[in-house]
């Protein structure tokens, strides 16, 4: 059979070599060196080396980038499980607040100094607001009528008031206050009576001159009360819209005229007087509060609780955080569902309170100290800011500690040292940990220090 038949007749498997080829050409397979490199290096075997090889550049490479070896460029790579992104340190103020909670109301309720005596015969509902010239309750149907002023109604005040220094006598009965019930008038003619216990008296008799509100010539001044009283009440009649008058400490006949005028519209006696009892005064409008008597009792001054018209905040601060809860203090008010409204602390009570369940004979003396609270008063400086809100409870946010010029970073640029402490990874090309020491955090940012950092340096931020 020849060579072709031999191919065609092992179709699909490899041709081997020829025998009788190879005696002809008188090679022999076993010292042909060509034959015998071929079966030294048989060609599947090639692959193995080769494959050893490459997993073991991997390995070194993997290795060289993990000790931080320049692969040669400019800038070395950034560590596993580092981001790219890096910050400065700046130098600037931290400012440290603390939250508190406090609740919005119209601050702590105290008695309406009520002065009239009789029978009450009208009184207003809880949560009732009055301003200057309402009316806070009626006695024996007469209207008690509320007035601002810091000083409280002590005395009645009238023209013929001689129980004032000035319309004091310098002997006789003078100098002695007119008995309840009598008139401006009578007053001043009994005192007149005397001979020397009123201006312009002396050397007259009785009945020669008549100083009576009602008779006093145009422009004169009778005698009257006097007094920073005096003027509170005048500040109040003409901010009424009562102004025929000099608003000073002198009661005269034309601040008894515009009292009559206000009487009248009263609907009271025209008498140009006013007694104890006809009004009252706070420092402004008010809020009703508990109403502690009913129709038809005896008025007193636990009559009327109330609160101020002006809604504030109140903060029960602990004793131990209470630093600053000082008047004056500058806060910021979040009321729910509303913008942040300013605020300022405006009084400080002075009693504490101890803490509900302590032992106040000894026994938790101390730990009861540590939970004492005080009671603090916000004003809002804007009460429209917090619409018609009456009550809720709010936070209240103050500054607890300030630091200005100091060094710092954000928080998330600290890392943790293998040694201890927190440190800061250099970026660029200076790379390295820089150790640090951290104080005062605020913001989203840290004070920090130490060695080697400077503002402006530039720092990674881990991811």
């Amino acid at each position: 059979m020849s060579a072709t038949d031999t191919g065609g007749g092992t179709h699909g498997q490899q041709p081997g070599p020829d025998p009788a080829g190879a005696a002809a050409l008188g090679s022999d397979p076993r010292t042909d060196p060509v034959s015998r490199r071929k079966r030294a290096v048989p060609r599947g075997r090639r692959r193995g080396p080769l494959l050893i090889g490459v997993a073991v550049a991997v390995a070194a490479v993997a290795v060289g980038g993990a000790i931080g070896l320049d692969p040669g460029g400019d800038e070395k790579p950034p560590p596993a499980g580092r981001g790219g992104s890096t910050v400065e340190v700046t130098r600037r103020t931290l400012v440290q607040q603390t939250t508190a909670d406090g609740k919005l109301g119209h601050g702590p309720e105290i008695p309406l100094p009520v002065k009239a005596e009789g029978t009450v015969t009208w009184l207003p509902q809880q949560g009732d607001r009055i301003t200057r010239g309402g009316t806070v309750l009626r006695v024996d149907d007469r209207p008690v009528t509320l007035l601002y002023g810091a000083l409280p109604m002590y005395r009645d005040l009238g023209p013929g008031d001689t129980g004032t220094p000035d319309a004091a006598g310098s002997g006789g009965t003078g100098g002695t206050a007119a008995p309840s019930g009598t008139s401006g008038a009578e007053s001043a003619d009994d005192a007149k009576g005397t001979g020397n216990g009123t201006e312009g008296s002396a050397g007259t008799t009785g009945g020669d001159r008549d100083t009576s509100a009602g008779d006093a010539p145009a422009g004169a001044a009778a005698t009257g009360s006097t007094g920073a009283d005096v003027r509170q009440f005048e500040t109040n009649l003409a901010a009424l819209g009562y102004i025929d008058f000099t608003v000073d400490d002198h009661y005269t006949a034309k601040t008894a005229a515009a009292v009559k005028r206000w009487q009248k519209h009263l609907g009271v006696p025209e008498t140009g007087r006013i007694a104890v009892g006809d009004v009252v005064y706070t420092s402004g409008r008010i809020t009703v509060g508990r109403v502690a008597v009913r129709v038809g009792a005896q008025a007193s001054p636990e009559a009327l609780g109330y609160t101020g018209g002006e809604r504030r905040v109140t903060v029960e601060a602990s004793a131990q955080d209470g630093a600053w809860a000082v008047r004056g203090t500058r806060v910021t008010v979040e009321v729910p569902g509303g913008e942040p409204v300013e605020g300022r602390v405006r009084s400080v009570s002075r009693e504490m309170q101890s803490a509900e369940g302590a032992d106040p004979e000894g026994g938790g003396q101390a730990e009861g100290a540590q939970d004492a609270t005080f009671t603090v008063t916000i004003r809002l400086l804007d009460q429209s800011a917090i619409g018609r809100t009456e009550s809720a409870p709010v936070t209240v946010r103050y500054v607890s500690d300030r630091k200005a010029g100091v060094l710092a970073v954000p928080v998330a640029a600290l890392v943790a040292l293998a040694e201890g402490g927190h440190g800061l990874e250099r970026a660029g090309a200076e790379g390295g940990f820089v150790a640090v020491r951290t104080g005062l955090f605020a913001e989203g940012m840290v004070e920090v220090s130490g060695r080697g950092v400077r503002a402006g340096m530039k720092v990674r931020v881990p991811e």
